[in-house]
């Protein structure tokens, strides 16, 4: 019989269980997670556990996973783009394992796209927002629009309902000129049922942080990482 992949998840708030969105999307991978307590998205609650990434990572290749990735958009770029490549490099020398992180994860979806010039809707307050643009400009993206809806603690984000996901999405379409793509930021966010939706009303193709991640961690178990049904991205593949 042959093994079936699995990936490790390092989830920063919630339960030690995978997002219902992995198995949704890959039924035929396996996952396994470990979570960091994160209480607070913001500076202090993303300083207060960033020292824990490794220790998480290393917990979780004890399982033998084929790849780790690190969930959460806003505790991968808070400090820029440089910082969430040491993330993602300190993850791979605990380990030895490939990994990757959401933040990278939604860079290569915009690429992917061939995204120039980004509508953004987040989940964030203005600090967060503020360091997210900062984050897309360090990776080669201009910022056409940011609209947030100020959530700061974590795990709120999850009850934001989709009719509400998709006006938010709508409004930042139609404050960008000239936007190509669209960000739907914050790992939190039940986004996997509104990607396709959101492009219809819009126009635009959307990356959207949950299912980017694991579109990415997929890859990099040699899935070709299409999960048809949930917008562009994930029904090309790409």
């Amino acid at each position: 019989m042959e093994k079936r992949p699995k990936i490790g998840l390092i989830v920063p708030v919630g339960a030690a269980s995978p997002p219902p969105e992995a198995y949704r999307m890959y039924p035929g991978i396996d996952f396994s997670a470990r979570t960091l307590g994160l209480k607070t998205m913001n500076k202090e609650g993303y300083d207060s556990v960033v020292g824990k990434i490794a220790e998480a990572a290393a917990e979780l290749a004890a399982e033998k996973p084929d790849a780790l990735t690190l969930i959460g958009t806003s505790l991968s770029f808070y400090k820029g783009a440089a910082f969430n490549e040491e993330i993602v490099q300190g993850i791979r020398d605990a380990t030895g394992l490939p990994c990757t992180s959401m933040s990278t994860a939604v860079v290569e979806g915009l690429r992917a796209l061939g995204a120039k010039r980004v509508a953004v809707a987040t989940a964030y307050i203005d600090d967060v927002n503020a360091r997210l643009a900062r984050f897309l400009t360090e990776s080669g993206f201009e910022v056409a629009s940011m609209i947030g809806l100020s959530i700061e603690i974590s795990g709120m984000a999850g009850s934001v309902p989709d009719a509400e996901l998709v006006a938010l999405g709508k409004r930042s379409a139609a404050m960008a000129d000239g936007a190509d793509a669209m960000l739907v930021s914050c790992g939190g966010l039940k986004t996997l049922d509104v990607t396709a939706p959101l492009e219809d009303a819009t126009g635009l193709p959307v990356v959207s942080s949950m299912p980017a991640c694991l579109w990415a961690a997929a890859r990099l178990v040699g899935h070709d990482g299409r999960a048809p049904g949930y917008g562009r991205l994930l029904d090309s593949g790409a």
